[in-house]
């Protein structure tokens, strides 16, 4: 009994090769197509999902942000100018 086991094994790993293969030599067009308009109707809601900046209210941190790159810069000459 113990022999008929051992034999059972390699028909088992036929029989899921003989599977797999099948499985692997599909045909794949479909899905190529399939994930195409996926994505399309991905980057359409994307797209209305998130208004642009020029579609919005105006924004608090646009004044900010001069500001602190001016400042910045200042700081910048200052330690500059003083170092040498």
């Amino acid at each position: 009994m113990a022999a008929l086991a051992w034999l059972l094994i390699p028909l088992f790993a036929v029989v899921g090769a003989a599977i797999w293969g099948s499985w692997a030599s599909r045909s794949k067009t479909i899905g190529d197509v399939a994930e195409l308009a996926g994505y399309a109707r991905f980057r359409d809601a994307m797209e209305r999902a998130h208004p642009t900046f020029s579609d919005s209210a105006p924004h608090a941190f646009s004044d900010s942000a001069p500001h602190e790159r001016e400042s910045a810069a200042a700081a910048t000459a200052v330690t500059s100018s003083s170092s040498g």
